[in-house]
């Protein structure tokens, strides 16, 4: 099965779901009194935090659920919504991506196994509309099968949007580490032209001498290394001779 085609996205992009709709993947599994509640269902993130109380007043007043459900609903789906509005504002690295959508799922007494690609710069893309023509292609008629593979399709590039704004990061930290490599390089580099004028100013005895020792010592006991020549050897007694008047 194919998804939908690219859009063709180009330069930096801010966080938010690779889709037409910014929505966020919800998951539920609350377990109160021997009483479980299990819900899977997409929020819109720009919705008023008001919103998320009512939503669970009226699910456990639909449901006959106790009234601790409330708090517990209300609570989950509030850090869902945190969790993906920690993201926003921050960089998510784009370029050619096409990343492989894995379905495994059962609905009922319909199982689901699939795999294809989608691309994540085409911010035109649609998983509810993907998943009613997959339905529709393989003659699935029970209505709670299209959410379901809609939500798993969600869920999973929820997952890779994160994934390519910790990448976006490290991309700039490596940068920014090369770019410190290099002025670093560069002031050592500085650093040791100084150092050298120091080494032969004529202004300090002690230098002078220091100088005169080190090279008495290079020259008199170190064996002749590989590919010096007698004039490079007489060269150095001759600065160091000159160094020590």
């Amino acid at each position: 099965m194919k998804a939908l085609g690219s859009a063709g996205w180009k330069g930096p992009v801010k966080f938010r779901m690779p889709t037409a709709e910014n929505l966020v993947p919800i998951r539920l599994d609350i377990e109160i009194e021997g009483q479980r509640y299990k819900d899977a269902f997409t929020w819109n993130p720009s919705d008023p935090d008001s919103e998320v109380v009512t939503f669970a007043k009226r699910t456990v007043k639909d449901l006959k659920l106790p009234p601790a459900f409330v708090t517990h609903i209300a609570q989950s789906i509030q850090s869902q919504l945190s969790d993906f509005r920690s993201y926003e504002g921050q960089d998510m690295n784009t370029g050619e991506k096409i990343v492989p959508i894995k379905l495994d799922l059962r609905v009922n007494h319909t199982l689901i196994k699939d795999q294809f690609l989608w691309d994540l710069n085409n911010f035109e893309s649609d998983p509810e509309e993907f998943a009613r023509t997959l339905c529709k292609d393989l003659g699935i008629e029970d209505p709670e099968v299209g959410p379901a593979i809609a939500f798993a399709i969600r869920e999973q590039l929820y997952e890779i949007a994160i994934q390519s704004v910790a990448s976006a990061k490290e991309s700039r930290l490596s940068k920014k580490g090369r770019r410190g490599s290099e002025h670093g390089s560069a002031s050592k580099a500085s650093g040791l032209s100084m150092d050298l004028m120091k080494l032969f100013s004529f202004k300090s005895s002690v230098v002078r001498c220091r100088i005169r020792i080190s090279f008495e010592l290079l020259c008199v006991n170190a064996p002749l290394a590989s590919g010096w020549n007698k004039h490079q050897m007489d060269l150095m007694v001759v600065i160091g001779w000159d160094l020590s008047e």
